[in-house]
C-alpha cells in the first residue's frame, strides 16, 4: 500500500475520470516531462494535434505553430491547462513511455504481464486481480504516491476493462 493512500475515500477523491483531469493535476516538471515526450512522436495524429494546440494556446496560424522548433513547442503544450482529452491522453502515455518507462517496465514485469520494454504485448487478457496490482505497486513504491497513483488512473483510463482494479490496489 501506498503511504498516505490507505482509505478508500482518500483515493476516491484523487481518481480521475478523465485524462485531462488527471493532466491539471500533475506538477509544472511533469507537465514539462510529458510535453518534451509528446513532440518527439512523429505520428501524423499526434503531430497534428500538438499543432492545433500550440496554435490555438498561442493565437496563430497552424503554419507557424509547425514551424516552431520542438522544445518551444513542447514549452507552450506543457503550459495549457486544458488540452483536450485526446492530447491529455497522450500526454500522459508520452510521460510514461519515456521518463517514466523503467517504472513501467517494473511494474508490468512484477505482475507477471508479457511486455517490450513497457509496451503490453498481450491484448487479450482479462482484469488484472487487486493482489497482482498490489504486488506491482509495492515493486514501484519508490516512485512516490502520485506517480503510482498517476500511473494507475492512466491504465484504467486506456483499459477500464483489464485495469478494473487499479483503485482498490491503492487502498488499504
Amino acid at each position: 500500500m501506498l503511504e498516505g493512500m490507505s482509505t478508500p475515500q482518500e483515493t476516491q477523491d484523487l481518481w480521475q475520470t478523465s485524462s485531462n483531469r488527471i493532466w491539471k493535476g500533475l506538477t509544472p516538471e511533469e507537465k514539462n516531462e510529458a510535453a518534451a515526450e509528446l513532440v518527439k512522436d512523429p505520428s501524423p495524429v499526434i503531430r497534428a494535434s500538438v499543432i492545433a494546440v500550440v496554435a490555438d494556446a498561442r493565437k496563430m496560424r497552424p503554419v507557424a505553430a509547425r514551424k516552431l522548433p520542438a522544445d518551444a513547442q513542447a514549452r507552450i503544450v506543457a503550459t495549457i491547462r486544458d488540452p483536450g482529452e485526446m492530447v491529455a491522453s497522450s500526454l500522459l502515455v508520452a510521460l510514461h513511455l519515456g521518463p517514466r518507462r523503467p517504472m513501467l517496465v517494473k511494474f508490468l514485469d512484477a505482475i507477471g504481464l508479457p511486455h517490450e520494454e513497457g509496451v503490453l504485448q498481450d491484448e487479450e487478457t482479462g482484469p488484472v486481480s487487486v493482489d497482482d496490482l498490489r504486488k506491482g505497486v509495492a515493486a514501484i513504491a519508490e516512485h512516490g504516491d502520485s506517480a503510482v497513483r498517476v500511473y494507475l488512473n492512466t491504465l484504467w483510463l486506456q483499459d477500464p476493462e483489464r485495469w478494473v482494479n487499479a483503485r482498490q490496489a491503492l487502498t488499504a
